[in-house]
């Protein structure tokens, strides 16, 4: 039988060889700490404790564990030894199903996050819960989840360009595995010492007029879904959870000024936001195709919102490049020197906030268009005021609607604006 001489080293363990009989090795440097090899031709390795007369305790497959984190993981089950607990009894409650990470954080999102945060955040929580951290965490228990496995999800979300959203979310993993230690359902958080992805900057990027006509023409190509979604987002200024998630139920589109209802729980600043429905807006909505008699207006299988939204991202940029350097060559100009400055969907929101103000929109429509808490009235005023300025939003977007449509009828390069009658303007 094979024997150390010295502390174990990963070179060392690596090197140890199977026999015709099952091999039990202890560690010189830590009493109790075993290196467990199986007798060919498995020729398997693990980690084991056996400790004071009490039955070996199995860490696991030396492919899993670390040598380091096998002796840690040594000493902690020793101390449980010690303090008369049961090290296999709380392994086998920490390998329930109550522990695999999915179910952990419904848990928390019942008990921390829908108990403590208005409906808006604890949607948007949810959000990113269902879509970011779920799939990648999903049936892993929560005692296994490694620094690496957060450093890997964060980096994918700054690779495909959101190092916002990948900042939100490690905030809310910090707040998630705090919350585990609190319950005592961790002892460390793997995100001890973990730095932000990313820095954040504050965006100005707004579209250009040639972008947001490429925009619109590349969403006619990518299709339904998103083409549409795309293009509501453009015309009506709301944000893309709110547009996404939208149900048939919030529109009135038959009413003498039509509008859409985005109720609280479903507003980011928890307040009911009335948006005027244009022309354009109503065109966009009856034209969606009802899934499965679902009151939902974006879904492809009549239960849930649609997702993916990255991938679509990437199909939109991909139609815009394409659609200006066709253009680019039909002017003689070399298509290959037409690159697009990188931007994110919400930038169609900032777009429509510059649009609207340089067509004389005041400040304060826009931001109630924007369902912003307003700047421009403060103190005991901002509290009795209960004046929403509907009649102000609904002439600011058909302006707004003005300029999309003088946009995307204009040929490329020309100065020749058509416009078309929409409704009154004035303010």
């Amino acid at each position: 039988m094979t024997k150390a001489k010295s502390a174990f080293t990963s070179k060392w363990v690596d090197a140890v060889q199977a026999t015709d009989k099952r091999q039990e090795i202890p560690d010189p440097s830590l009493r109790g700490f075993y290196l467990i090899v199986q007798p060919l031709p498995g020729a398997a390795k693990s980690w084991a404790v056996r400790y004071k007369g009490k039955p070996k305790f199995t860490i696991g497959s030396v492919a899993v564990w670390s040598l380091a984190d096998a002796r840690k993981e040594a000493g902690r089950v020793m101390r449980t030894l010690d303090e008369g607990r049961d090290p296999h009894a709380e392994k086998k409650e920490a390998t329930s199903d109550e522990n695999l990470t999915e179910n952990v954080l419904d848990e928390f999102l019942k008990r921390h996050v829908k108990a403590k945060n208005n409906g808006r955040t604890a949607y948007d929580v949810e959000n990113t819960i269902r879509r970011e951290i779920k799939p990648k965490m999903k049936g892993k228990l929560i005692t296994a989840i490694r620094r690496r496995d957060v450093i890997n999800l964060l980096d994918e979300m700054v690779d495909r360009g959101v190092p916002t959203m990948a900042v939100r979310t490690y905030a809310l993993l910090k707040k998630f595995f705090n919350w585990c230690i609190e319950r005592g359902i961790l002892e460390v958080s793997p995100m001890g010492g973990l730095k932000p992805p990313a820095t954040v900057e504050p965006r100005d990027r707004v579209l250009s007029d040639d972008e947001l006509r490429w925009a619109w023409l590349a969403a006619d190509e990518i299709g339904w879904p998103f083409g549409p979604l795309f293009k509501m987002l453009a015309v009506t200024a709301q944000r893309k959870e709110e547009v996404a998630g939208a149900s048939r139920a919030e529109f009135d589109l038959k009413a003498k000024q039509p509008a859409w209802i985005i109720p609280p729980v479903r507003a980011k600043n928890g307040r009911e936001h009335l948006v005027p429905m244009t022309p354009l807006a109503i065109s966009l909505v009856e034209a969606l195709p009802v899934i499965n008699e679902s009151k939902l207006l974006f879904t492809t299988n009549g239960e849930t919102t649609v997702g993916g939204f990255s991938k679509a991202k990437e199909r939109l940029d991909a139609a815009m490049l394409k659609i200006a350097r066709r253009e680019a060559e039909e002017r003689g100009d070399d298509p290959e020197k037409v690159e697009i400055t990188p931007w994110v969907l919400h930038d169609f929101r900032r777009t429509a906030a510059s649009g609207m103000a340089a067509q004389g929109v005041q400040p304060h429509v826009i931001e109630a268009v924007l369902n912003h808490k307003s700047g421009m009235i403060k103190g005991v005023a901002a509290v009795y005021n209960r004046y929403d300025y509907d009649q102000e939003k609904r002439r600011a977007l058909i302006r707004w609607e003005r300029h999309i449509r003088s946009i995307i009828a204009a040929a490329p390069g020309s100065n020749i604006v058509p416009f078309q009658k929409l409704g009154p303007t004035s303010e």
